[in-house]
């Protein structure tokens, strides 16, 4: 993964002019939704010639399907392929004969929903970078998701012209390394404007890279705040498979599934479908981890870190975050659904929910952590434990706050003697149903 080293900058017009000056880097901008920001900025920093082959729009849905093919939603991964497919294979066809033999040829395009008029749309969009190394070279490819979160559709224009500038810039300068990269990915942005939540990497130059070890370091760096993994533990657009489900989510043990994870997310499917609430869909299965309380080499380690997630993913959705408190997860997943969601919590978290101390920083202490939970269609399952593994995950059994029993290996929620004035809040929920038990599992730790 060698690439060039000039002197590197930082400011995006000097790195639009960089570009543009070497004179050996030559392609096509195609941008969908939220104008031409991009190549904006290779035309108006001076020497475009040198760089631009075509800039294009075809911002009309009947010209754009004309163009790329129908069938697509016009602001997914399918329709970016299908826009550097036809626009790369276009630039080739044209000029590989005439200047091929001292070109590097590429196509960069993006395909965006910025904030309509009324605030009300899913902000985010694709981009995707393809280009040659050498000339005549394989082509290599770098695809994003972001989601969008300025105020405003200009300012967040501005910022998907900057991320463009500094994608095409770090994609031949600054590839030595994933946190070189995303250095130079991220410049001159913040978490608060842009969230990127998919990378990907194909091609030579990144031959030996995985792209989830890159997602796992953006996550670190601060450019995210989830990553959303599949069954085969890829990294995915969260709406792929959260948009309009109902959830069952399992918190893990920091980073581990916890005892019988398996039997007490199928135990969880069958009280929600108990429930008889009407849905289209099935539940999901989502396994969630926080970067905040891993243990061992994972804490710090993003290898590490995949091999748990390639250890989870066949149970379920794996979302790895780095959320502090368990309710921002919830309120992350509310972006893509409204449905019902059940929360499992093994009877040791649900212990330490329970812990006035834990909650120091929210002035509600556990009353506004549960308000927070429970605050839309959210019930907390609470799964029963082993005494052994128990003791393991508190360090040792929480006097008098549980019922012991010497012929009972098991304990669960029924078993929780909270003291006053929570054993109020208690009472409350359980009453109101949005705190019930899980079926005892009998499976080996």
């Amino acid at each position: 993964m060698s690439a060039p080293t000039p002197q590197q900058s930082t400011d995006i017009h000097a790195k639009a002019l960089a570009i543009n000056l070497e004179g050996s880097f030559y392609g096509t901008f195609a941008e969908i939704g939220a104008g031409q920001e991009v190549a904006r900025w290779f035309l108006s920093v001076g020497a475009a010639s040198g760089t631009v082959a075509q800039a294009i729009s075809a911002y009309d849905k009947t010209v754009s399907d004309d163009t790329y093919g129908a069938g697509t939603r016009y602001v997914s991964k399918e329709r970016l392929l299908a826009m550097l497919d036809h626009e790369y294979q276009l630039l080739l066809a044209r000029l590989a004969e005439a200047r091929g033999a001292h070109t590097r040829f590429f196509a960069f395009a993006d395909t965006i929903a910025t904030r309509n008029y009324q605030g009300t749309n899913e902000q985010h969009g694709w981009l995707g970078f393809r280009f040659q190394d050498e000339p005549g070279g394989q082509p290599n490819q770098i695809l994003l998701h972001i989601n969008l979160g300025d105020s405003t559709a200009q300012l967040q224009q501005q910022a998907i012209g900057t991320l463009g500038v500094n994608l095409i810039y770090a994609s031949h300068h600054q590839r030595s390394s994933p946190e070189a990269f995303l250095a130079g990915l991220f410049d001159d942005l913040s978490l608060e404007r842009i969230e990127i939540d998919v990378l990907e990497l194909t091609g030579p130059v990144f031959a030996g890279a995985d792209s989830r070890l890159w997602c796992l370091e953006l996550l670190r760096a601060g450019m995210s705040h989830a990553l959303v993994f599949d069954s085969k533990a890829q990294v995915v657009e969260p709406a792929t498979p959260l948009r309009k489900r109902p959830l069952i989510v399992q918190r893990t043990l920091r980073g581990h599934p916890g005892p019988s994870a398996a039997e007490t997310l199928q135990a969880a499917r069958q009280k929600f479908l108990a429930e008889g609430i009407p849905s289209d869909r099935e539940p999901l299965a989502i396994l969630e981890v926080t970067t905040q309380n891993l243990e061992g080499s994972a804490a710090s380690d993003n290898a590490e870190l995949l091999a748990l997630v390639e250890q989870l993913a066949p149970l379920g959705t794996v979302v790895v975050n780095n959320y502090l408190e368990g309710y921002e997860v919830l309120n992350y997943l509310r972006r893509y659904t409204s449905e019902p969601i059940r929360l499992i919590l093994w009877i040791s978290m649900f212990l330490q929910n329970m812990e006035e101390r834990v909650y120091l920083s929210l002035p509600g202490a556990v009353l506004e952590n549960m308000g927070r939970l429970l605050f839309t269609d959210v019930t907390i399952y609470v799964a029963p434990m082993r005494k052994e593994s128990l003791v393991a995950a508190l360090g040792g059994l929480p006097e008098g706050l549980l019922r012991e029993s010497p012929s009972r290996d098991f304990l669960t929620l029924d078993d929780f003697l909270p003291k006053s004035p929570l054993d109020h809040l208690f009472r409350y929920l359980r009453a109101a149903g949005r705190i019930v038990p899980l079926e005892e599992t009998h499976a080996k730790t």
